[in-house]
């Protein structure tokens, strides 16, 4: 709830400092102090794992914060700056200029991890809905909207009616087209999960696996007993459900560090078709599987059929940086932390019964864009495969979550998360997180899936049009100050 007035003490600092250089270190300390505060999981594994002394472990997370705080500081910057050139009325401007820094900062980084938005992950009535217009972003937008206007209506300085007409004028159009879309585009149907299923198609069903591998001291007798634990956990489900229709069934192991490559080990590969063709049903898995292009590997998700044979494979497309790949033009200079996999390049979808899945595997989730090309390619479900044990019962599971509560409400279609450590849950088309497994624990959840109608949100459609609406908007409005501030030098 804070969300609705986070920034105001940001926006009111940034009023009284009227200075761009130190409204820029004002927003760069807002930035870090955020970013420090819900990012320090990331402390987790370099002390747990890998034997770091804490302070070194803290100075390294003040690094990486202090690169991502510089975009709110653009932010404050860019305020201060139309601030000077048109008073007051110019805090109307701070949503466009809040979108367009988020934007930048997914564009330059490669994540836009805790964007605001992302806050409304759990509360309906938050502006979640907004997603399945505009994204992640459109949500932002609202929340800096309410602080804006709180500001504004409290800032003591005189504005000129040219930029207040410029400003509200373009406020109250972007407002009308956000009414416009909400109403045409379809969206109603969101009102009802099982409007958006094809009842004369028959359900398939999920088995989700929470196996709870812990993420050090795994010998290969260990291994092995916590592979024939999945099984187990798999048997146990499929016992309770009907005997017919078992090739419908698929059970899905999510990723964790047993390292499973069904290519290269053919022990695993027979273990892994014998239970598929025992039962009659079908397995999804994550696996490192060979790249025979560059004989490094991919990072997989790989589903055997019911006759005990490989039918699809997809290879993760967006790799964590630093963790499973160095980006350009880094590569082969730093060592990746989890290892140096190959990028994927398609978009695999995966037959589920006689519906289509899109695969996230772990970090993907984050990226609306992966979700948003499955659905257009007809993708009736997201899958998401992750494992977060690494970061420890930290914020991290929560925050995680929320990636795929908006990848759901954003395409209109439902995420099912199976993770090792949690939180492996059932996402509905409209965000609600059900039947959610207790996080570091065994768990087993059985759910339905269903081929959908093939509708497509405004979100689907367009992307992250409001985020490309919002940096035109604020290029223009830093070039017509910056052509005001010589004309008044005149």
């Amino acid at each position: 709830f804070t969300a609705w007035f986070a920034l105001v003490p940001l926006l009111w600092g940034i009023d009284r400092e009227a200075c761009v250089r130190r409204s820029f270190v004002l927003g760069w300390l807002f930035g870090n102090v955020f970013f420090f505060s819900t990012c320090w999981w990331l402390t987790f594994a370099p002390i747990t794992y890998a034997g770091f002394p804490a302070p070194l472990a803290y100075f390294l997370l003040f690094c990486v914060t202090s690169v991502a705080a510089i975009f709110p500081g653009i932010f404050a910057a860019a305020t201060a700056f139309l601030l000077n050139r048109f008073g007051s009325t110019a805090f109307l401007a701070a949503p466009f200029l809040w979108v367009f820094t988020e934007f930048l900062r997914y564009w330059l980084t490669g994540n836009n991890w805790n964007a605001v938005g992302y806050s409304a992950a759990f509360h309906s009535g938050s502006g979640l809905k907004l997603a399945a217009i505009g994204g992640v972003y459109l949500t932002s937008f609202l929340f800096v909207v309410v602080n804006a206007f709180c500001v504004w209506i409290f800032a003591s300085r005189r504005s000129t009616n040219a930029i207040r007409s410029v400003i509200i004028g373009a406020i109250a159009l972007l407002s009308a087209v956000i009414f416009f879309v909400g109403f045409v585009s379809g969206d109603r149907e969101t009102g009802s999960g099982s409007a958006l299923t094809d009842p004369t198609k028959t359900p398939a069903t999920i088995i989700a696996i929470q196996p709870y591998v812990p993420m050090a001291g795994l010998t290969y007798e260990k291994w092995q007993q916590l592979r024939q634990k999945h099984v187990e956990l798999a048997e146990s489900a499929i016992q309770k459900l009907p005997t017919d229709h078992r090739d419908q069934i698929t059970v899905i192991f999510p990723e964790s560090p047993m390292n499973f490559m069904y290519d290269d080990d053919p022990e695993t590969k027979e273990f892994i078709d014998a239970f598929a063709t025992r039962h009659g049903v079908s397995v999804l898995f994550n696996s490192a599987e060979p790249d025979k292009s560059n004989g490094k590997f991919f990072n997989s998700a790989v589903l055997v059929g019911p006759e005990g044979k490989e039918v699809a494979q997809y290879d993760k497309i967006y790799l964590l940086p630093f963790g499973e790949a160095v980006p350009f033009p880094l590569e082969g200079l730093l060592p990746g932390f989890v290892g140096n996999f190959s990028y994927g390049r398609e978009y695999d979808l995966l037959t589920i019964g006689e519906a289509k899945a899109g695969v996230m595997i772990c970090f993907e989730s984050h990226f609306g864009q992966l979700s948003r090309r499955y659905v257009q390619d007809g993708a009736d479900v997201i899958i998401e495969m992750t494992n977060d044990g690494y970061l420890g019962p930290t914020p991290v599971l929560r925050q995680h979550l929320a990636n795929a509560v908006f990848r759901a409400v954003e395409t209109n279609r439902p995420v099912m998360r199976v993770t090792n450590v949690g939180v492996t849950a059932y996402i509905s088309e409209r965000g609600e997180v059900l039947d959610a497994a207790e996080p570091y624990t065994v768990a087993t959840r059985v759910w339905n899936v269903s081929k959908s109608h093939g509708s497509h949100t405004f979100y689907v459609k367009y992307g992250d049009w409001l985020a490309w609406l919002c940096s035109f908007i604020t290029l223009g409005l830093l070039i017509f100050g910056w052509l005001r501030r010589l004309e008044l030098r005149k």
